[in-house]
């Protein structure tokens, strides 16, 4: 992976400062609202660390939308991020993964001009076994910018080509925070010790191909035939050493999308019998993922095109993944597309 490392301790907010001063035309409020998202972020990476000593563990007795069981962490992340991002006056409505409806602003606070979507806490299935989680964002600007009220679901429902910044949070053997403004990808690494993420790799750049992939095998059998022949050729041997490729794969998307991005190769989560529109959320996991990848690039699209260009028509609305290195996600094409 191409990587410049950083050369000198810089701070998340010593970095967003920085990334302001770039535009002289900013007005602070888009650091603020990264300032106090990051902020509802350590909080939530306090409670995981301290996940199996206290009663965070466990399910609730309440289903989200999708019809889930949630759960305990899930219920914290989700009320953590509302409650710091829904008074600083610089967002006019939230969308997430665990709410129905759109997530308004309370009445006696100011409305701003973004918008935020998130899913809270990805990899749920995987909370009470102490495997990796993490956290999905992304911000919008809303459709007019000029207005101080409410947000509506037009102003959510923006293809992901508008996102102003998109990133995660990976909760994993240290806590690690990436994010884009559209200007390349950087990634922090939390210090418990200090209390503050630092810049650990800046300008992140993919490798273009490498002989991973991604996907979880058991639902084989109910994918696409194309789709099929396609993992049936990455899994034969060639000539050449470069097949078969090697099968990684966490069940948590963060998980298995960092590691892509880091090392190279495939992340997959296709449509099948069960879910002939796929199963992973566009708006609050896929696009702002897809944002991460194409600016370090790679590619990322629904098997017909990319995923940054499809508008979305509901909140919830789901989709296939394809996302990973350019060479990679052009070969899957190839199947799909014969």
């Amino acid at each position: 992976m191409a990587v410049q490392s950083s050369p000198k301790l810089i701070t998340i907010d010593r970095h967003i400062n920085e990334e302001q001063d770039l535009h002289p035309e900013a007005t602070g409020e888009f650091t603020f609202l990264l300032h106090d998202f990051t902020f509802a972020i350590r909080l939530i990476e306090r409670e995981i660390r301290r996940a199996g000593l206290t009663d965070i563990l466990g399910l609730t007795e309440n289903m989200n939308v999708h019809g889930e069981a949630v759960r305990k962490l899930d219920q914290f992340a989700y009320e953590v991020i509302y409650r710091a991002m829904d008074h600083n006056g610089n967002l006019c409505v939230m969308a997430c993964e665990e709410s129905e409806d759109l997530m308004k602003i309370p009445e006696r606070y100011p409305k701003g001009k973004y918008v935020l979507v998130f899913d809270p806490l990805d990899g749920s299935s995987n909370i009470d076994v102490n495997i990796t989680l993490g956290t999905i964002f992304g911000f919008y600007k809303r459709l007019d910018p000029t207005l101080r009220t409410d947000g509506t679901e037009e102003d959510v429902l923006q293809p992901g080509r508008k996102l102003v910044a998109a990133g995660y949070v990976l909760y994993g053997s240290s806590t690690v925070m990436v994010y884009t403004t559209g200007h390349g990808v950087n990634v922090f690494t939390y210090d418990p010790t200090v209390g503050e993420f630092l810049l650990t790799k800046r300008h992140l750049k993919m490798p273009k191909w490498n002989n991973q992939y991604s996907v979880n095998e058991g639902y084989y059998y109910k994918w696409d035939s194309k789709f099929q022949k396609y993992i049936d050729f990455i899994k034969t041997p060639s000539p050449d050493k470069k097949r078969p490729y090697s099968l990684r794969y966490v069940g948590t998307a963060v998980a298995d999308v960092h590691r892509v991005l880091h090392y190279g190769g495939i992340f997959m989560y296709p449509a099948d019998k069960s879910h002939p529109n796929g199963k992973l959320r566009l708006i609050y996991e896929a696009n702002p993922l897809s944002f991460v990848i194409e600016q370090a690039g790679g590619k990322a699209t629904n098997g017909e095109i990319d995923i940054l260009d499809i508008v979305p028509t509901s909140i919830h609305q789901r989709t296939p993944l394809f996302i990973g290195s350019e060479d990679n996600v052009n070969e899957l094409m190839e199947f799909l597309n014969s």
